[in-house]
């Protein structure tokens, strides 16, 4: 197998070493060391020559954590090894030579000038992501990833979608408005380095603000708008960065009072903090990377979204760059099957949905939205779909794959048939009979009529509908979770008549959803007795605040690549002009208050990171639609065929029909 014949190069020095990834790379010009031990910093005689090595992310081995549950259950590797408690560079910064030169211990050293150029354009240039795209889409053609007709078959499928255009001018000329290029300071003033290069953004750099919190750290969810907003604009160093720097941090094991979460686990947030060496002259310092995976976070909860965000945007910069070797990696791909092997654990739930806690994903506080909430299932589904693309065929990987399908056909089931809600459809629960036990019963969840509230009742609209925020035994949560609802879209969660019913449901409830600033994050707030008991009398979730309803600008660059899908941009358009009037003015706010969003929120940071990109993202969208190619995912056809055969046995459609002759493991 080639990922075996891989690692035995590694372990016996034939081969490049890419488990060993320096934490001091610039980007796409990579150079590892074959040594696998760390290089300490030593003060030269001249101090004109500063330099400065970074040590190796391993030590002593590979890490038996890469190998743990991968490839056949029966087969694993174990090399015992010290690990480092701390991803270590050290200062000062070297100055680096043109071309390759090797250092007096070993250390090679890369000119920055000569980057690995993408797409065989000259250095320092950048191609777009429809050239990109192209240059993907040939080279999986030449590996066997993509047939000609699959590829034609995508680019037919993406025009439908509405993806507007073909390509993109290599070198565009787009007159930049003065909000835009405030808001790209802004966000580069945002940039984290370390070790000399990007890699990443804080959450906010509100000068004003006192409480810094954990504000000033690089959380993955924050980042992603971030990333897509340099990948539009064909700066793809940082991405790749921040995607290898994480991947090195999610096989930490982390504790909370004795307990270790599973292994695969993303963290939340990272910060890059600089430190002196002990033993050493004043001058010598070493800059460490300190993640935190909800160990120190306000509830101590893990982010469940953090790992499915970043197969995500592992896809996105590969069709976005057209370079497809980061993905290729063998540590790379280890890392996408730890996140899956986690997701896709057996366990004690009956339902296909991924099981979570409260405060575990953009809601990270307690609101009641523990169990199998919208937002987790979109994003689980979107991340399975971009795994399954990227995975690299080989005999280790087909149960995983077969895992993987399994749990696509059956998510997809559930999701569309119990959490789809419209006018029809409600009138169905307002006449559900309960305590039904049967194999084919009708209301399947002992849901009682009683839960029907009556603002649900004058707010739904005769047109459109959209999915419910969460579906547990004897519980639907009726409330519009804006996420979710625009993520199920983009991923194809939803089904195209039903994403067409979400942006209806959206233009019907302009008032409520987008109001004076876009996009409420959830409708309606709790409220009185309600949010006492269940968010805790939380002082920051107060009725029309924060995460209880508030209004997140950063919300736009989704519900702009939804309605982009859907061939609907002239919605997205609508929401970015409402948002222009006041969000430069207002100083990028984290949220809005009121109903209506009149206020800026009571506790919100100024120069929101994530509000500035995704500001930007919506605008870069909107100019060159046929971006927006690379964070849509399409039906697949075997499980629109999967879904069919299902919904036509379900006994809620037709009774008593025969089982079809071609069976699905879900």
């Amino acid at each position: 197998m080639a990922t075996t014949e891989a690692i035995l190069q590694v372990l016996s020095g034939a081969g490049p070493c890419v488990f060993s990834s320096d934490p001091c790379f610039r980007s796409s010009d990579l150079t590892f060391s074959s040594k696998l031990h760390i290089k300490r910093v030593k003060k030269r005689a001249s101090r004109c020559m500063k330099m400065f090595k970074c040590s190796n992310v391993l030590q002593n081995g590979i890490g038996n954590h890469w190998f743990k549950g991968l490839g056949d259950r029966d087969r694993s590797v174990n090399a015992m090894i010290n690990r480092l408690q701390l991803l270590r560079c050290k200062g000062p910064q070297a100055e680096r030579v043109g071309g390759v030169n090797e250092g007096g211990n070993g250390t090679w050293f890369v000119d920055g000038a000569n980057t690995l150029n993408l797409n065989g354009a000259a250095s320092g240039e950048h191609t777009d992501c429809s050239g990109a795209w192209d240059a993907q889409q040939s080279t999986r053609e030449k590996e066997g990833f993509a047939s000609k007709g699959a590829l034609n078959q995508e680019k037919e499928s993406l025009a439908t979608n509405g993806a507007v255009g073909t390509g993109r001018d290599a070198s565009p000329k787009v007159s930049v408005d003065p909000i835009e290029e405030e808001a790209w300071e802004l966000l580069r003033n945002s940039m984290v380095y370390y070790c000399g290069s990007p890699i990443g953004t804080i959450a906010a750099n509100d000068p004003t603000s006192s409480s810094v919190l954990n504000y000033d750290q690089v959380f993955i969810r924050d980042f992603i708008p971030s990333g897509i907003a340099f990948l539009l604009k064909g700066e793809y160093d940082i991405v790749r960065n921040f995607l290898l720097h994480t991947l090195q941090l999610q096989s930490w094991e982390k504790t909370m009072d004795c307990h270790s979460p599973g292994q695969g686990l993303m963290p939340a947030s990272f910060k890059v903090r600089t430190v002196r060496l002990d033993g050493d002259d004043d001058f010598a310092t070493e800059e460490v990377l300190d993640p935190d995976f909800g160990e120190a976070a306000i509830g101590r909860v893990a982010p469940v979204d953090s790992g499915l965000w970043w197969i995500i945007l592992l896809r996105a910069y590969g069709k976005c760059s057209g370079d497809l070797s980061l993905q290729e990696r063998i540590d790379v791909q280890t890392g996408i099957k730890m996140i899956l092997r986690l997701c896709l654990a057996d366990g004690f739930d009956m339902f296909p949905t991924l099981l979570v806690t409260d405060g575990s994903c953009m809601i990270d506080r307690r609101m009641g939205i523990h169990g199998h909430p919208l937002e987790i299932q979109a994003l689980f589904y979107s991340a399975l779909l971009c795994a399954r693309e990227m995975l690299a065929p080989e005999d280790g990987s087909a149960d995983l794959i077969r895992a993987l399908n399994n749990r696509l056909v059956a998510l997809s089931f559930h999701i569309r048939e119990y959490y789809w809600i419209d006018l029809r459809k409600l009138n169905e629960i307002y006449r559900y009979k309960t305590e039904e036990y049967s194999y084919d019963a009708v209301n399947k969840f002992n849901i009682y009529p009683d839960q029907v509230s009556p603002w649900l009742v004058e707010w739904m609209p005769n047109q459109g509908g959209y999915l419910i925020g969460n579906l547990q035994p004897a519980h639907m949560d009726f409330r519009f979770f804006s996420l979710g609802n625009i993520w199920s879209v983009v991923s194809g969660l939803a089904t195209r008549d039903q994403s067409n019913a979400i942006l209806d449901f959206i233009e019907a409830k302009w008032s409520d959803l987008i109001a004076d600033m876009p996009l409420k994050i959830c409708y309606p707030a709790l409220e009185g007795q309600e949010w006492q008991i269940i968010t805790g009398s939380d002082p920051k979730n107060t009725p029309w605040s924060y995460h209880n309803a508030g209004s997140w600008p950063t919300l736009l660059w989704q519900l702009t690549a939804a309605c982009i899908k859907m061939n609907r941009p002239e919605i997205a358009a609508r929401a970015v002009e409402i948002a222009e009037k006041r969000i430069s003015r207002d100083k990028w706010p984290e949220y809005y208050d009121t109903k209506k969003a009149r206020f800026i929120g009571k506790q919100a940071h100024l120069f929101q990171t994530w509000s500035i990109a995704g500001y930007l993202v919506a605008k870069l969208l909107l100019a060159d639609p046929s971006a927006a190619r690379m964070l849509v995912t399409d039906e697949d056809p075997e499980l629109v065929s999967a879904f069919s055969c299902m919904i036509s046995t379900n006994p809620r459609r037709k009774r008593g029909q025969k089982n079809s002759k071609k069976t699905f493991m879900v």
